[in-house]
């Protein structure tokens, strides 16, 4: 194996991350400029560094390795990342922008006025952005030590180093650039590789398997797990948790506050439709191709290498290595834009809540706070990945989005959408889903290979921890109906009012 165009990839890649962000650092000036860019990033912009930090490890290397593995089913992860948009683009993209928040629990406090729930929000934002930040760093270093022969810390800690570096300097605004890039770098790095494997099939001559069963199986088109009653609920639990996680997933909704109105933030999501619609036809061509030179994979227990590996079993000598190379700078990049939005995110709530207050006759001010929640936000995951570098990649990001659409989704859909809503109704909800999901986390964490309904049920929480939540914030608030924010009316009118109608008024 010659390591050496893996190995330029990924100090290419670095050296391009930092040197945009160093130039996007020449317009971050204000504290505003850290947490949201002064919300001044049009929809062209804003929707190719959504991308490019929406597209993570589990887009990148897992779902062509899970589509190998298991079978056509496995699509419900891409359609269920992508069609999350729509909800965004329809119910919550414009009134969160309206919102005038710079984070979730901003949000949560301006509309229900209440520092508990503000303090609930604080934690699930840092626990979501850490539990979504382990996969990434665990993939760097997968992605490092197949391709190059690296130790499995190095891939962490070069993704950490980078990120922390980009992120602490210029915040939002420099992340801005570096994600938009990125994502462009990601698209190229999946499609000119796709496009030449697809070249030597065709010319090979090799037909596709007959049989449409995964390597090993019999169906390829059985649901998500064993089929049967277990199968079907896990595939519909699934789509929940995609279709709902999307909108609670903190560096997703942070970059909707960088829009300068509501319209420019839905005319982001349309675009944002778009980009990922396009990234995600081309991981099943990886899934086609694996079928047919690169089944082993899966007996050995590494096809979320298939990415990484397929060039070099498809092609020998340089030009395998050269493609081989490619795909590891647009997987380095997927960590590297990810890490960045997640530390943004969690770095926001930390500045604010935590790093950011008075501690005796000290407070750090904005920018300095930000930096060492920065900081913190790295440190924690990063080394948690080390510690637990055998944890499933795939399994941490659907966990993610399940404690994601358990919590978020119910209290943004009935904050923007609901007057009734109490501060106590959103916090027993919140605790509710937090707390069922993050049962579900810890168990299937500790025990991976667990069998039975107890483990399908814990597996894939969101088909009951999301009703169990909003249901509970609804018979709460109903149950305190009469301590429902005095300004809620006010507050609800700021939110579905267009700019263009008070601009007119004013």
């Amino acid at each position: 194996m010659n390591a050496a165009p893996s190995v330029v990839a990924v100090t290419l890649v670095t050296l391009a991350t930092l040197v945009i962000g160093t130039w996007g650092l020449r317009f971050s000036r204000t504290t505003s400029d850290f947490f949201v860019a002064s919300r001044s990033v049009r929809p062209a912009l804003n929707a190719s560094a959504i991308g490019g930090e929406y597209l993570s490890a589990a887009s990148f290397l897992g779902v062509a390795g899970l589509l190998l593995a298991f079978g056509a089913d496995m699509l419900w992860y891409p359609v269920g990342w992508t069609a999350g948009y729509l909800v965004l683009l329809v119910l919550v993209a414009a009134p969160l922008r309206r919102s005038g928040a710079y984070t979730l629990p901003d949000f949560a406090e301006a509309r229900l006025g209440s520092g508990r729930v503000r303090a609930v929000c604080s934690v699930l934002v840092v626990v979501i952005g850490w539990l979504y930040l382990l996969p990434q760093f665990q993939g760097a270093s997968v992605t490092l030590t197949a391709t190059t022969g690296a130790p499995p810390w190095l891939g962490a800690v070069v993704v950490a180093v980078v990120v922390l570096a980009n992120v602490s300097s210029g915040g939002m605004r420099s992340i801005t650039f570096v994600q938009a890039f990125q994502y462009w770098l990601k698209l190229t790095a999946l499609l000119v590789p796709a496009a030449v494997l697809l070249a030597v099939w065709a010319n090979d001559g090799r037909p596709l398997p007959a049989e449409s069963g995964p390597p090993g199986g019999d169906l390829w088109s059985l649901p998500v797990g064993d089929g049967g009653g277990a199968g079907l609920y896990v595939t519909y639990s699934l789509m929940v948790a995609t279709f709902l996680g999307t909108m609670g997933l903190p560096h997703v909704v942070v970059r909707f506050y960088t829009n300068p109105d509501g319209r420019a933030a839905r005319r982001t999501t349309l675009v944002v439709l778009g980009l990922l619609g396009l990234f995600y036809v081309i991981p099943p061509v990886y899934a086609a191709l694996g079928r047919v030179y690169a089944d082993q994979l899966v007996d050995e227990g590494r096809s979320d290498v298939l990415v990484l590996e397929l060039p070099r079993l498809m092609i020998e000598g340089p030009a395998g290595d050269v493609l081989t190379g490619l795909v590891t700078a647009g997987a380095f990049a997927a960590f590297l834009s990810t890490s960045s939005g997640l530390a943004i995110a969690v770095a926001g709530v930390l500045s604010q809540d935590v790093t950011g207050r008075r501690w005796g006759e000290r407070r750090l001010s904005g920018v300095a706070a930000f930096r060492l929640g920065a900081v913190l936000a790295i440190l924690v995951p990063c080394v948690t990945a080390l510690a637990a570098s055998d944890v499933s990649v795939a399994r941490t990001v659907g966990l993610a989005f399940a404690v994601a659409a358990s919590t978020f989704c119910p209290l943004l859909l009935l904050g923007i959408w609901w007057r009734r809503l109490t501060a106590a109704g959103a916090v027993a909800g919140l605790l509710m889903g937090g707390a069922g999901s993050g049962l579900a986390v810890g168990w299937t964490l500790m025990y991976p290979d667990a069998s039975g309904w107890d483990a399908v049920l814990l597996g894939q929480p969101a088909a009951w921890s999301v009703p169990a939540a909003v249901l509970t914030m609804v018979l709460v608030s109903l149950a305190t109906r009469d301590r429902v924010p005095a300004h809620t009316m006010r507050f609800m009118v700021r939110l579905h009012t267009p700019e263009s109608v008070v601009l007119d008024r004013g």
